[in-house]
This record gives structure tokens, C-alpha cells and sequence, in this order.
């Protein structure tokens, strides 16, 4: 018989996504209140990986990922998600469409995790109709792909900083 046991803690982190680089700024601002300081920025870059956002968002997006140093419970990213959707209805633009997209996930030793409203075939239902997805995996060293990770998480720059956010994550949990 399998004992329930509670699950280890994760490192939260959301990417964000907007035309407004201001917004990163103060939306790390926001998001640090609720969740604590941040211990690992990326650099921003430009997301040009698909025009799924452009008719909401406009052309020339830019990404940008905040991770946060106080590690979480996976079971509140449900409920994470659910204040990022509050915190994007705060800053929409003319035609009421976002003007910026909030992404949280998380990420332990052996996975990165994104959340979504959308379901799919390779997303689980999490709670309050938000989905769950493994998008990448660390194996021997590296993360790897899966057939339906983003092209943008399939990028080099993006496995460079969530291993460094892995690196971190590990010296926290030790």
C-alpha cells in the first residue's frame, strides 16, 4: 500500500510577455509582494516565436522570466495562476485586450511545469480550471524537450537560465 506523503517544495517563476518593458518592472514589483523577492531575472528578449498573441498584444513582443526565492507548494499553483489572470485584467489596453501576459510555472530537479486555462491532450486538470503541464524535463545533465513543448522553451537561452534557476532551487532545498 502507497503512504500519502506531502510533496517537496518548487521553485515558482513567471514569464512574462508584453510590447511594454515598463510593465515587466512593475509587475515584478506587484508579484513580489505576493510572493516574495525575486533571486533570479532573466535578461529580456524578444518573442517572436508565433503570432498567437499579436491581434491582443500587438507585434514585437518581448519575454522576460522572474523567479522567486521563497520556494512553494506545487498544490498553490492553481490558485497562482488564478491571481496572475487578476493581475493581467488590471493592465488591459484600449480595445480590452491584455497588455501583458503573465505565465507562472514551476520548476524542481527534475521538471519544468507550466499552467494554463487552456486543456489539451497532454495537460492534466489541476483545480478551478486551471491545467497543468510538464514542458521540459532534466535527464543526464540537460533539459530536454518534449513533443509538444513551445518553440520558445525549446530556445538555448531558455534552458540556460532554468538551469541556473535549477541551480539555485537545489542549494535552497539542501
Amino acid at each position: 500500500m502507497g503512504k500519502i506523503t506531502a510533496p517537496s517544495k518548487v521553485k515558482l517563476f513567471v514569464g512574462m510577455l508584453s510590447q511594454d518593458i515598463r510593465l515587466f518592472g512593475q509587475l515584478t514589483d506587484r508579484l513580489s509582494k505576493l510572493f516574495g523577492p525575486c533571486d533570479l531575472e532573466s535578461p529580456v528578449w524578444p518573442w517572436d516565436h508565433t503570432t498567437y498573441y499579436q491581434k491582443e498584444m500587438g507585434p514585437e513582443l518581448k519575454r522576460k522570466f522572474i523567479f522567486f526565492e521563497k520556494p512553494v507548494s506545487p498544490g498553490d499553483i492553481a490558485g497562482i495562476k488564478l491571481h496572475t489572470i487578476k493581475l493581467e485584467s488590471r493592465y488591459l489596453n484600449e480595445k480590452g485586450g491584455r497588455r501583458i501576459n503573465l505565465d507562472p510555472g514551476y520548476l524542481d530537479s527534475a521538471k519544468v511545469v507550466l499552467v494554463s486555462t487552456k486543456d489539451f491532450s497532454h495537460r492534466i486538470y489541476l483545480d478551478r480550471g486551471i491545467y497543468g503541464e510538464v514542458t521540459l524535463i532534466y535527464s543526464r545533465g540537460d533539459y530536454r524537450i518534449l513533443p509538444y513543448t513551445f518553440p520558445d522553451f525549446r530556445t538555448a537561452r531558455y534552458m540556460e537560465i532554468f538551469k541556473k534557476a535549477r541551480d539555485i532551487y537545489r542549494k535552497q532545498m539542501k
